[in-house]
């Protein structure tokens, strides 16, 4: 998962960039990046790291111009230890073009081959979204009658994005001298939102990931862009969109809801705080039904995300809520740094159970999910070691069990503690004396009560249904081989033998 943003002002860019990553930093903290447009000319500064270890006053001073693009990274494809893979990404044929990706393509060795073969452009990285730069490009440059651009031509070029790529992507792009691009997957996997300010200089526009970035800076949301629709902003201030896809099913990925999301934001129509509301009121419901017989003292939540779930849980449970856990808000979010070794080592550092809360009780923890393990193992240790009679354990989402190819790090299903186990089996694997899921029925209904308009989701790391239809066991076996070293990581096509005449 990344988060990506855009602005077209009539004032400098860059701090309202900076800013606006700051607000989506919980999308992605491996690496940073800002690019911003002076007139025809690029100037960009990306690295390693949060938001605010990357970027210097120097390297703000230097981030010239009234438009711009940023982007924070969570790695899904490529290597997490590669500062090459920051974005955006820069490609100068045609024009000049940076982007900025959020999502996962589920063609990439296809596109990497028709690339080298066909459209004769080499891509230098493992990175799926520097492959998705190179098809934009390409087609552009096959849109663009003559040297001058038009409204038309990168609306065709976006079209035939859509013609090629498969998987989930949100993108935002800027052609050097001309605007700011942003554009959607069919299917809407990931969220893109936009709005504008009206200020003493002029109307001013931000695309960004999630609407808590363009609120806390001071934008009003006008929608959210539609599944296969694109949105063009010219550097003189003029907006223009076009669907560009042929319709198919609108389903977004559940799991922002769940997890990814802050809880201020509003995707898709839906506050994400609500529908957290929903899922506690639904597990309560379950409870109620189905363990009826556990004898519950307290209701904790593990911060932050679960902390709303388990409010209305307590709530609708008629049960104590505490804050048992306190969390040390300086460690990165777990479940998002690269290797199981830094995961497992970083829950301690993380949280800090208060045994006031624990000692002789019987405490129902609740999660938004259970995805590995590691870290539910540790915290129900943590409460055991904190004087808890019994710890009981609830994941406001259902049973991760399968792969999750659209741009989450849940890959391989031997690394999902879910995947072949029963809930009995997935207790005693994590020291839990109960676990109990949410339904993916309620956990839809969660959702759709905040927004009805919304009907179907990507929820695939759940059902194993993946909306994109492209996705086979062959290439699930096959990603789960790069994965584990067995094959290796496709960053160029097969290399093949070529004549050439050098007379």
């Amino acid at each position: 998962m990344c988060g990506i943003i855009g602005v077209v002002s009539n004032q400098p860019v860059n701090q309202l960039l900076y800013d606006g990553l700051q607000l989506l930093q919980h999308r992605g903290q491996d690496a940073a990046g800002i690019c911003t447009a002076d007139g025809s000319k690029f100037h960009m500064h990306k690295g390693m790291g949060m938001v605010r270890d990357v970027f210097r006053t120097r390297d703000m001073r230097n981030l010239l111009g009234n438009a711009g693009i940023g982007h924070v990274r969570y790695p899904t494809a490529g290597s997490a230890s590669s500062p090459a893979e920051a974005q955006p990404f820069y490609v100068n044929s045609p024009f000049g073009i940076v982007l900025g990706h959020n999502g996962n393509l589920t063609n990439t060795e296809q596109l990497l081959e028709d690339l080298f073969m066909q459209d004769l452009r080499h891509v230098n990285t493992a990175s799926d979204s520097e492959v998705l730069l190179n098809v934009l490009a390409h087609e552009l440059q096959s849109a663009v009658q003559g040297h001058r651009l038009t409204v038309d031509d990168v609306f065709a070029a976006v079209a035939g994005v859509h013609r090629r790529c498969r998987g989930a992507y949100a993108v935002v792009a800027m052609i050097a001298g001309f605007g700011l691009l942003a554009f959607r997957d069919p299917h809407g996997i990931r969220p893109l939102v936009f709005g504008t300010q009206v200020s003493a200089t002029g109307q001013d526009w931000m695309v960004a990931s999630e609407s808590v970035a363009l609120d806390a800076s001071g934008f009003q949301v006008q929608g959210d862009v539609a599944p296969g629709e694109a949105i063009l902003i010219t550097l003189d201030g003029h907006v223009h969109t076009r669907m560009c896809a042929p319709a198919a099913p609108f389903t977004p990925c559940i799991f922002e809801y769940v997890y990814f999301a802050r809880p201020d934001s509003v995707i898709d129509g839906a506050s994400v705080y609500e529908t957290r509301l929903r899922m506690g009121e639904y597990l309560a419901d379950k409870i109620r039904r189905d363990y009826g017989h556990l004898k519950i003292d307290v209701v904790m939540p593990i911060p932050d995300t679960s902390r709303p779930s388990a409010m209305e849980m307590a709530k609708q449970l008629n049960i104590s809520y505490r804050e048992g856990f306190i969390k040390n808000r300086y460690i990165g979010r777990t479940f998002i740094m690269p290797g199981q070794a830094v995961r497992k080592k970083s829950v301690r550092q993380k949280l800090n159970a208060m045994s006031l809360e624990f000692r002789g009780k019987n405490v129902m923890l609740v999660d938004d999910s259970i995805v590995r393990g590691t870290t539910s193992r540790e915290i129900i240790q943590m409460a055991r070691d904190s004087g808890a009679r019994a710890v009981y354990f609830a994941s406001a989402s259902p049973p991760v069990r399968f792969p999750n190819v659209y741009g989450i790090d849940m890959p391989t299903r031997g690394e999902l503690l879910a995947n072949g186990r029963t809930d009995e089996e997935i207790a005693r694997e994590i020291g839990a004396d109960a676990v109990i899921y949410q339904d993916l029925s309620d956990l839809i209904r969660a959702v759709r009560d905040v927004n009805p308009k919304l009907g179907d989701f990507d929820a695939s790391c759940f059902d194993g249904c993946y909306v994109t239809g492209d996705v086979s066991e062959a290439y699930l076996i096959h990603l789960e081989g790069m994965r584990d070293g067995s094959l290796p990581v496709a960053s160029s096509p097969p290399t093949r033998q070529m004549d050439l005449n050098l007379s």
